[in-house]
């Protein structure tokens, strides 16, 4: 017998204090999937059907998946979840077996509340992989091949594994992430026997209610200070960095690229916007869009046609790829990946994964990159992924 489940729609009920936050509480490692967007707070238990890892278009397979649920009952199911940075690679997605929703968790007024501690928050052993020398290194050999002419960006990576004597407590670790942003997509899903991907991305890669579609990319960046007058300072810096407008740009026009053929219309502003998160400033820019055939096209195939861009590979895309493999010593697995929901009408939210770790045994492997072009500084790139880790070390009680 299916189990009914209840999903996000275009006229979400009144919020109600408390609603949001309580699927935020009510979250356990290794059975839910909780994702909390600017729209929705959503939290699926158990597993109803997975989505097969095989050689088709994973949004074909997810198309499937979800047509076959709702053959056999469900009124309207919903597949949640994670795929990595590989467009081969296994994805980590399910139908849940139930699912609750609330508001979004930045219209629960208790979302402002203190939530709780995690304990033995400064008992960490760090190993930066790789070190930040290393890193700056890497740095350096990209920004010399690019002034030769072999490819225009890459965007480079590096980790931080923190090991506890103490068992991980995912709940309060997603609670602190969730209060400290909430106004951006938080995320905890299984990725497998024992893993668990963790994090609170700013980034929406792109979303479709309907016939309309909203692509937001993120690139150009820089840290926020805890002084008033300096933090402004930064943020007019950036809105005027050639460096960083170059980068946004890039990007931008591979979005619209991208999307163009999907669509009847597409708007595109000319000047890129910031947004802000606990730890940074970003450039922004909003593009939105009527598709030509809302009846075939799913938010995944929307998503599947822009991943990677260049806010997280670079370009040209082969190039940057085989310089990434060639430079990071670890698998971004879901790191740079994508995660979000979609119902078997086509509609969804697909973000990228950034700001986040995944939690094995007693682990957390933290993930951070940097958008190298030719103008890129190697202290600079350094510089803005260990402001890039704040998001999660805070929430977890820890230093650098």
């Amino acid at each position: 017998m299916s189990a009914s489940l209840r999903v996000p729609t275009d006229s979400p009920a009144p919020p109600s204090a408390g609603t949001a936050t309580a699927l935020l509480e009510a979250y356990r490692p290794g059975t839910d999937r909780f994702l909390a967007t600017p729209r929705h707070t959503l939290l699926g238990s158990g597993t109803a059907a997975e989505i097969p890892h095989d050689a088709r278009p994973v949004a074909l397979r997810v198309r499937e998946v979800l047509d076959a649920r709702r053959n056999a009952g469900d009124a309207a199911p919903v597949v949640i979840g994670a795929l990595p940075f590989d467009p081969d690679g296994a994805p980590a997605l399910a139908v849940p077996l139930s699912l609750r929703r609330a508001p979004a968790l930045r219209e629960d007024p208790l979302i402002a509340l203190r939530g709780p501690d995690v304990e033995h928050a400064a008992d960490w052993a760090i190993r930066e992989v790789p070190a930040a020398a290393e890193y700056g290194d890497a740095v350096a050999s990209a920004v010399r091949r690019m002034r030769a002419g072999e490819f225009d960006k890459v965007v480079l990576a590096r980790t931080l594994e923190l090991t506890s004597s103490h068992a991980l407590d995912l709940p309060a670790m997603l609670s602190r992430l969730a209060r400290r942003d909430p106004r951006g997509y938080t995320f905890a899903v299984p990725t497998g026997p024992g893993r668990t991907l963790i994090g609170a991305s700013p980034e929406l890669l792109v979303a479709r209610r309907g016939g309309r579609l909203v692509a937001n990319p993120l690139a150009g960046s820089a840290p926020r200070s805890g002084d008033l007058a300096e933090d402004v300072r930064r943020a007019a810096a950036l809105l005027e960095s050639p460096k960083d407008l170059h980068e946004h740009a890039v990007v931008v026009d591979a979005v619209r690229e991208a999307l163009a053929p999907f669509c009847t219309r597409l708007e595109v502003p000319e000047r890129p916007t910031l947004v802000r998160t606990a730890a940074m400033w970003h450039l922004s820019t909003t593009l939105t869009g009527d598709l030509a055939d809302p009846g075939t096209t799913t938010a995944l195939d929307l998503a599947s046609a822009l991943h990677p861009t260049p806010a997280v590979c670079g370009t040209p895309t082969d190039v940057a790829r085989a310089v990434i493999a060639e430079s990071e010593p670890f698998d971004r697995g879901a790191y740079t990946g994508m995660l979000g929901w979609q119902d078997a009408d086509g509609d969804g939210e697909w973000v990228v994964t950034i700001r986040c770790a995944e939690a094995e045994g007693r682990t957390l492997t933290l993930f951070a990159g940097a958008g190298v072009v030719a103008a890129s500084s190697p202290a600079a790139e350094t510089a803005e992924t260990g402001a890039k880790f704040r998001t999660f070390l805070n929430a977890v009680g820890a230093t650098l």
